[in-house]
């Protein structure tokens, strides 16, 4: 079945658009499978969901190509790309960085395929052990990433992670639905758009930023040089970030089976992890190989893990797989571990089906590679009204609303003026991100112990989770103040001994 040829067009088809789709800034993966969702409607058997899961998969590939290229992430799980992907592109690696992304995104889509297909009954009993307190722990494991994404300036990220969090409470409260910092708009009653947020954050304050070189520069505005010497990653890079693959995979895949948590806070964590563990932490942020590959494969690893609670549970893992809950109650294929047992050859169609979406998804990423890398040789007084257009656009397609264009154009000015501040975007969008899981959470689990907190600590899984997050976040903070008092220390001993009559 999955070999026929119009099976192979349609997965083909659907990575393709997917691709476009998330190269266009504004264009969500959930927009882009519940534009073409209707389509499915047209469609024998499965083919109808093998074309929304090859648009899932490229789609979060897309993101990472104008995130590394222009500096502007097409979808908000390519935000953690930005931090070593455009440096890299901006002393002419643009082609190197898009080959250890795509060969990153390869590898997570695969290697969460086949986790799907060998363990997805396993990883969806452990996902139904978590419940509010564990979900808790999850987004403050999330939000405690902050001080390492946020380089040398941790006292500046702390600060960016606080705004992120007040963004969040803007709205309706998700427990009471009262309403908070709204100033009576209704507009704000349903919170502020992330997307538009995400645009300026990331893409209009680059444009900004741009510009004034434009002037600084006298007119003359210099430009990355785009030079793709070799498509596939060289030998020394493959070894090097082969370790940053498997650990994202990982990472991207466990966090897949858990519902409701997707790929935004999986490439962070997958992006952390890849700098705790890696032995040049130092080039984080200026153009590591592995800073652009870890983000990559674990939110791509993401798409297939999030299949495992809605196959064997009916649960969908994220706002896509919910829309693609949709085709395959079209195609009367009910969501429940039965399916396995009654309707086989649909669930092995799928399985393989997947792969393949992977699979065209690098091979697309590789053969456009030339193709994409021409962006970087548009003239930046060309290219920078066009990204300034694009943001204008994509903030607008969200909702259908200039308003969200006025957010758009006064996140990019806030962020603009952050940046010469030297604050990282980063942690504002890690606590835009996970705020309401975080305070929905928090007071569920809350309510469950009727106020008392030790709920949080009486839960193995709860209690691992937020010992992690206590270190991670301190340990940046700790470190530095530990190794100084080490070296004044050893330097009182030196000067003790040099100071002692004979020596």
């Amino acid at each position: 079945m999955v070999f026929s040829f119009d099976t192979i067009a349609v997965i083909f088809l659907g990575a393709l658009a997917g691709i476009l789709i998330g190269i266009i800034p504004g264009l969500t993966v959930n927009m882009g499978i519940a534009l073409l969702l209707p389509l499915t409607y047209f469609f024998q058997g499965v083919s109808g969901i093998l074309l929304l899961l090859g648009v899932y998969s490229g789609a979060v590939y897309g993101g990472s190509i104008t995130a590394i290229l222009i500096s502007t992430p097409g979808t908000s799980a390519s935000a953690a790309t930005v931090l070593d992907g455009y440096p890299m592109a901006k002393r002419g690696e643009a082609g190197r960085a898009l080959g250890l992304s795509t060969m990153g995104s390869l590898f997570g889509g695969i290697f969460s395929t086949i986790a799907l297909i060998v363990i997805a009954p396993m990883l969806a009993t452990v996902a139904t052990g978590f419940s509010a307190p564990e979900y808790f722990a999850l987004a403050i494991f999330g939000i405690s990433i902050i001080t390492s994404v946020s380089s040398q300036y941790i006292i500046k990220g702390l600060i960016g992670g606080g705004i992120g969090l007040a963004i969040a409470t803007i709205g309706l409260d998700p427990m009471t639905s009262g309403m908070r910092f709204t100033f009576d708009s209704i507009y704000l009653m349903g919170g502020i758009s992330f997307i538009p947020v995400l645009v300026g954050l990331f893409a209009f304050s680059q444009g900004l930023l741009s510009t004034e070189e434009h002037f600084r520069e006298g007119g003359i505005m210099q430009k990355p040089v785009a030079k793709i010497t070799r498509i596939l990653p060289s030998w020394v890079d493959f070894k090097r970030c082969l370790p940053t693959w498997v650990r994202s995979s990982v990472i991207g895949t466990g966090i897949g089976t858990i519902p409701g948590v997707g790929g935004d806070i999986s490439s962070w964590i997958a992006y952390n992890e890849a700098k705790r563990w890696s032995k040049h932490p130092e080039e984080f942020g200026k153009g590591s190989p592995e800073g652009v590959s870890a983000p990559e494969a674990g939110a791509n690893a993401v798409s297939s893990g999030c299949m495992v609670p809605l196959m064997t549970l009916g649960i969908p893992g994220d706002g896509a797989t919910a829309i693609i809950m949709g085709a395959f109650l079209v195609q009367g294929l009910a969501l429940e571990p039965q399916l396995f047992t009654e309707h086989p050859v649909e669930v092995n169609t799928i399985f393989i089906g997947l792969m393949m979406a992977n699979i065209f998804m690098g091979l697309l990423g590789f053969m456009g590679m030339k193709l994409f890398v021409k962006v970087m040789d548009v003239p930046l007084k060309l290219l920078v009204p066009v990204i300034l257009l694009l943001c204008a656009v994509g903030a607008y397609t969200v909702n259908h609303s200039m308003i969200d264009v006025f957010v758009m154009m006064g996140a990019g000015l806030v962020a603009y003026i952050l940046i010469k501040l030297d604050f990282s975007m980063s942690p504002i969008v890690i606590g835009i991100i996970l705020g309401p899981l975080t305070e929905t959470n928090l007071r569920r689990s809350l309510m469950m112990s009727q106020g008392d907190v030790s709920i949080f600590f009486t839960r193995p899984v709860c209690a691992t989770f937020i010992v992690i997050a206590v270190l991670t976040l301190f340990l940046p903070i700790v470190s530095p103040m530990w190794k100084n008092w080490r070296q004044k220390t050893l330097k009182k001993k030196q000067d003790a001994q040099s100071n002692q009559p004979g020596v």
